[in-house]
């Protein structure tokens, strides 16, 4: 490895260091809502002022055996950070713990769950362990079946419950969406067993099992180190779901898949997610804003994905778009108009 190539790996590293463990830095220095200030106005600010880098292609200039390493990076920050927050919690007020609880959420639900999705679709074993792992210490292991046998497959269609209708607003989808998404990965799990002769109840059901591990961590954080290290865990995890299916929310809002002859649905295109080529989120969100493509080719890693202009676009990045979609009347104003007119958007039940 040259010199050059070691020098670049080690900045996107440390940048990632940085952002994960910003919810430490803002107590550290009296600022504890300076992550979610740098979230939520810095990066919006920045996506607006350099903008987009255009479409083609999304190559990382770093050999793939590194680009692999970056994301699983992630597990050990993402327990870092958990980890400290608990033992710096004692010493705060109980709007500075409030505070820090809805950073490390934003760090676990932007960052971790985002990594999580990268990790669970890759074929390596490391890499399915460690998305499992993020996703436990969010306390939603079931989105890693969910996910891959769930939503790919039933995306912007009725039957998906993360794929929003035309006019749903985010509240009533964030509870549509967790509580539909929880029972179709139990009923994936238990078909799956049951053609193998087991119980839905099987250690090997991970909705099952994930549960349980969550439910662990929480008990032992509790045991550890006193209930409110374990109300602080359950707080993050809660922030970091929300956020989740907030970005699912504005990933396939009012875009559907038409049926053709015989029932079956069209092939997933790039017309059925939101592209959104902004330079500064998609470097912090590991390219899924580029979500079309991803749809489109599942197989591409995040490294290799590429911006879709034939795909319907968001006016802004994620950290803006979350914002937006968070006050109903704004999000309906600005993007019922930007849906195709081809028949292609869905309406709520």
């Amino acid at each position: 490895m040259s010199l050059h190539v070691a020098a670049r790996f080690g900045v996107a590293l440390s940048l990632l260091a940085l952002f994960s463990l910003l919810p430490l830095v803002g107590v550290g220095v009296g600022l504890p809502w300076l992550s979610l200030a740098i979230t939520f106005i810095a990066i919006p600010l920045l996506d607006a002022a350099i903008g987009q880098p255009g479409a083609g292609a999304r190559g990382i200039d770093l050999p793939v055996r590194l680009v692999r390493w970056l994301p699983r990076a992630q597990v050990p920050l993402q327990a870092g950070l958990l980890l400290l927050a608990i033992l710096v919690l004692p010493s705060l007020s109980a709007g500075e713990a409030v505070l820090l609880a809805f950073a490390a959420g934003t760090v676990t639900g932007g960052i971790g769950i985002t990594v999580a999705h990268e990790l669970g679709h890759r074929a390596s074993r490391l890499d399915r362990a460690l998305s499992k792992a993020l996703l436990v210490s969010v306390c939603y292991g079931h989105f890693y079946v969910e996910h891959n046998r769930g939503h790919h497959v039933r995306v912007a269609t009725a039957d998906d419950p993360a794929s929003a209708p035309r006019g749903m607003g985010v509240y009533r989808f964030i509870v549509r969406s967790v509580i539909g998404s929880f029972l179709h990965a139990w009923r994936l799990e238990a078909l799956r067993l049951r053609s193998r002769g087991r119980s839905a109840f099987n250690a090997s059901n991970w909705v099952l099992s994930g549960s349980v591990l969550s439910a662990a961590m929480l008990v032992c954080a509790a045991l550890a180190a006193g209930v409110n290290a374990a109300i602080f865990l359950l707080a993050q995890a809660t922030w970091a779901v929300a956020l989740l299916e907030i970005v699912n929310y504005i990933e396939h809002y009012g875009l559907r898949r038409r049926r053709l002859d015989g029932g079956r649905f069209e092939p997933v295109a790039p017309h059925h997610s939101w592209n959104a080529d902004f330079t500064i989120s998609n470097w912090l969100l590991f390219n899924l804003q580029l979500h079309s493509d991803h749809h489109a080719h599942v197989e591409r890693p995040f490294e290799a994905l590429r911006s879709m202009p034939q795909a319907p676009q968001l006016p802004a990045g994620y950290p803006t778009m979350v914002l937006v979609a968070l006050l109903p009347p704004l999000w309906f104003a600005l993007m019922d108009q930007r849906l195709p007119s081809n028949g292609a958007a869905g309406q709520a039940a």
